[in-house]
C-alpha cells in the first residue's frame, strides 16, 4: 500500500491501494515519469466521482479538501 499526505504539511490523509495508485496516475497529469503528486481541488473531486472513483479514495481525498480551501497538492509514496 502507498501513503497519500498533504504536501504542504507532510501530514498523512490515507494509505491506499496499488489500483487506487493507478486511477490517479491516469486520471492526473504528471510532469515527468517520477512526478508523484499533484493538485487537486473540487472540480479533480468530481472529475473522480464522474469517472467511478474508488469511493474509499473518494472519500479520503474530500477529507483532506478543507472548507473553504481552494485546493491543495498530494503525494503518494
Amino acid at each position: 500500500m502507498a501513503r497519500l499526505y498533504r504536501v504542504d504539511n507532510n501530514e498523512t490523509i490515507g494509505q491506499i491501494t496499488d489500483k487506487q495508485v493507478q486511477f490517479l496516475v491516469d486520471m492526473l497529469e504528471e510532469e515527468d515519469s517520477d512526478d508523484q503528486d499533484y493538485y487537486i481541488d473540487q472540480d479533480t473531486l468530481e472529475l473522480f466521482s464522474d469517472n467511478n472513483c474508488d469511493p474509499e479514495l473518494l472519500a479520503l481525498l474530500e477529507g483532506a479538501l478543507e472548507d473553504g480551501e481552494d485546493g491543495l497538492d498530494i503525494a503518494w509514496e
